[in-house]
């Protein structure tokens, strides 16, 4: 369910040298980081209408059906009774609230890779009678690295006023994350928020298996009475394996191609790992802003998981905003270890890998001569 747009074609003379990641370190306000958790670019335009279920799969249909409905329900007030939570003095806690609506204010997508999930989360959102500023999507980790900028206690007075939060990839492999995650989803149900999520498989189930909601439901202890489950059969492209990735570019190749393609920056590959681990995650997006591709020279293996895991959420933000990303030195399928690609973070690995690699591809046209 994947979508890739055209490289940006390379100019014959550059205006000016290249940007440098390296070089920024963007200060993101509170607003911002909450004002940009809607669907990445290349869900912009999906629907439940642009979803086309296979007829040999009936709970592809039901699902949209469901989620229709669902998505329908959230129209009126709050769930706490009006536009917004009610909340006890100085903003903490809650008034006694009213009864809220009968049935789960949550809906679960269980099935496996490449059936729609992301698109049917992101079509619920669109779908969602109400202002995008009434309405939340990320990733586990956008909304863990929320928590992280603004602290628990102002992300859940900054949520919950919400009508809907969609949470894409909950991950199931951090103990700690996870219950800190469930804990807010729980103060945010309390509130009256409807939620909505996805999530990946726990360590050690990579391809054993397509569906997660026992895990989920288990993990997220709890909250489970909240949550409908819904199924979605299909087949599991990702299973077929890791996609090979393109031959690198050399130095010189990479170089010219930043210098000669605007809004290109250019960075060697070891230096902006160590950036990054100058950069709180919840900015990575903010460094990528008005790029058009992204140019690393010098790629070697990633040397620790700390580091290994912040690229793997640069890749997200890159690949959201489809930015081609051409590089020279190793290809990005050696970029980990097998000790890494057999470890309790391996999905997220292959994740970065299957992203970095299409985007690459993209970036081949930027390559001249």
């Amino acid at each position: 369910m994947s979508s890739s747009s055209a490289a940006p074609q390379p100019s014959p003379i550059a205006e000016a040298s290249p940007l440098s990641l390296c070089a920024r370190e963007p200060h993101v306000p509170a607003d911002r980081l909450v004002a940009e958790m809607v669907p990445p670019p290349r869900f912009d335009s999906v629907r439940f209408g642009t979803y086309i279920p296979d007829p040999g799969q009936p709970s592809q249909s039901e699902a949209v059906q469901v989620l229709e409905s669902f998505a329908a329900g959230l129209g009126g007030a709050h769930a706490s009774g009006s536009g917004k939570p009610r909340r006890g003095l100085l903003g903490f806690g809650r008034a006694k609230a009213p009864k809220t609506p009968a049935g789960p204010r949550g809906v679960y997508l269980d099935g496996g890779y490449g059936v729609g999930k992301t698109h049917l989360l992101a079509s619920l959102w669109h779908a969602t009678p109400a202002e995008p500023s009434l309405k939340a999507f990320g990733t586990f980790v956008e909304l863990t690295n929320l928590v992280g900028a603004l602290g628990f206690q102002q992300t859940v007075q900054t949520l919950s006023g919400h009508r809907l939060l969609c949470i894409d990839e909950f991950e199931l492999d951090d103990p700690g994350d996870t219950v800190l995650v469930s804990t807010l989803l729980g103060k945010l149900v309390d509130a009256g928020v409807a939620l909505a999520a996805t999530s990946n498989t726990l360590p050690g189930k990579l391809g054993e298996g397509r569906f997660a909601a026992a895990d989920f439901l288990r993990e997220i202890q709890g909250l489970s009475a909240h949550f409908r489950a819904l199924r979605i059969d299909g087949e599991d492209y990702r299973h077929r394996g890791l996609p090979e990735a393109p031959a690198p570019f050399s130095d010189d190749q990479v170089t010219r191609a930043a210098y000669a393609t605007e809004g290109a920056s250019l960075d060697d590959f070891p230096r902006l790992l160590d950036h990054l681990a100058k950069v709180h995650p919840s900015r990575y997006g903010a460094l990528t802003d008005d790029l058009r591709a992204v140019c690393l020279t010098g790629v070697e293996p990633v040397p620790d998981q700390s580091t290994a895991l912040r690229l793997v959420v640069l890749a997200d933000r890159l690949y959201d905003r489809e930015v081609p990303v051409l590089a020279s030195g190793l290809p990005f399928d050696r970029l980990f270890s097998e000790e890494m690609l057999n470890g309790g973070y391996r999905k997220k690995y292959f994740r970065a890998i299957s992203r970095l690699t299409a985007l690459a591809r993209d970036a081949r046209g930027l390559v001249t001569g």
